[in-house]
């Protein structure tokens, strides 16, 4: 059974054909819909989520002009993302949780990076959503 990374339908709507992915750290996966049986601890590398054209639309809006999260309304079932081998049920073996220090720390600089240069030509209305959205998710869990 491969328990990798693919490519998920909208996370919104569930449409197939996508637009725009956001690549969020794995510590976004509980302010998701329905994620409350997803062990975030457990997630290897980054959680990607998928729009459609129309729901891409709507989320930009949202967050650019209005400030707000779409992450409340989008389907944990929808996200894309690795989880680590479950070795205990497996082998009886304990293993160490995965460590998101570095991948948040880059996830973190990188959405600041892309804020603090809005202006440069070179930076995509999605890297400022994608930005927003990743502030928004250490601004939430804070405490975890």
């Amino acid at each position: 059974m491969y328990t990798g990374k693919t490519e998920k339908a909208c996370c919104l709507c569930g449409n197939p054909d996508t637009k725009t992915r956001l690549d969020l750290p794995p510590r976004a996966v509980p302010l998701l819909k329905h994620a409350d049986p997803i062990a975030w601890q457990d997630i290897v590398g980054e959680v990607s989520i998928y729009f459609c054209g129309s729901d891409w639309e709507t989320v930009r809006d949202l967050v650019l002009e209005t400030g707000m999260s779409p992450l409340s309304r989008c389907n944990a079932a929808r996200a894309s993302f690795d989880l680590r081998e479950d070795f205990e049920a497996l082998l009886n073996d304990i293993r160490d949780e995965p460590d998101h220090t570095e991948i948040e720390a880059e996830m973190r600089a990188e959405a600041e990076e892309a804020l603090a240069n809005r202006d440069d030509p070179y930076v995509e209305e999605r890297d400022l959503v994608e930005a927003r959205v990743i502030e928004w998710v250490f601004e939430d869990t804070a405490d975890e």
